[in-house]
């Protein structure tokens, strides 16, 4: 049976918010700039770490900025190495790249991005039929980010959803598809590509790795697919190891790399991933 544990995308949010925390309270960045997240690698040091005991876990996050930039004299963004201990076992860690703009400077950025992807006349975005939750590892419907997915070779391709009325992903208004719903869509195609690709269980599966870059902001009205590759890592014996992109209109977006591990007793037994991996790469012939 797989322990309950916390969900490591909750420690990647407690991560986010406090890059946020600390170039308010630290950097002396205005309460009205805008925040944009360019990288992060995020890392589950110890999953033992995340399992939830008889009392809530106690939390100690330190933070170190190790980068500046700055545009002429003035600070624009940092990078952030955090490390989260709960109960005094570190359990995960996250290294982060944000930068900030006034309000009137992302306006006239946003302005000009969706003038060249002629998106000055509002359209919905498209919504397929979801996956089940089994199928992605959640339980709630309503939880599921991914629609129409389809297994071609070493590849699982899906329909991301983007629903505006979800009270977690988009708790205030957003005018881009925001970061929490992409890591969700690469955690859930991740999780759909072990089943698809190597037979194993979605409930039995839990994210370890996530290095992700965004490199130009979602938008609303534009169709999102979340592509995954299965790829060989024998660095990470015992994972399965995912080559991620988040397309919309054939243009990359975001791209990112995500590890899966077992969290069973049981998938001690199982064939390492990285094994599976090269049968799917190197077939034997009957």
């Amino acid at each position: 049976m797989t322990p309950a544990a916390y969900d490591p995308l909750l420690l990647l949010e407690v991560f986010r918010q406090t890059s946020i925390l600390v170039a308010h309270e630290h950097c002396a960045v205005p309460l009205d700039r805008r925040f944009s997240f360019n990288s992060g690698e995020f890392t589950v040091l110890d999953t033992e770490a995340l399992e939830i005991g008889r009392l809530p876990g106690r939390g100690l996050l330190t933070v170190t900025i190790t980068g500046e930039k700055h545009r002429v004299a003035e600070l624009v963004g940092v990078t952030l190495e955090m490390r989260l201990a709960v109960d005094g076992h570190d359990a995960a860690s996250m290294t982060m790249t944000i930068q900030w703009m006034p309000v009137d400077a992302w306006d006239t950025l946003r302005e000009r991005g969706r003038a060249a992807l002629d998106l000055e006349t509002p359209r919905p975005h498209p919504h397929g039929r979801r996956l089940s939750p089994a199928a992605v590892g959640r339980h709630s419907p309503d939880n599921v980010v991914l629609a129409e997915a389809a297994a071609v070779g070493r590849q699982v391709v899906a329909q991301v959803i983007v629903d505006q009325a979800h009270p977690a992903l988009f708790d205030h208004p957003l005018d881009h598809i925001p970061g929490a719903l992409f890591f969700e869509a690469y955690r859930q195609t991740a999780l759909h590509a072990a089943h698809e690709l190597l037979g194993l269980s979605p409930r039995r599966l839990t994210l370890t790795h996530c290095a992700a870059a965004f490199t130009r902001f979602g938008e609303f009205e534009l169709p999102t697919v979340c592509q995954a590759e299965l790829v060989e890592d024998r660095a990470t014996p015992g994972a399965a190891v995912f080559r991620m992109e988040m397309l919309q209109e054939k243009t990359v977006i975001s791209t990112a790399e995500v590890a899966l591990r077992c969290t069973s007793p049981i998938g001690q037994f199982l064939i390492p991933v990285s094994a599976q991996a090269s049968l799917l790469l190197h077939p034997t012939t009957p």
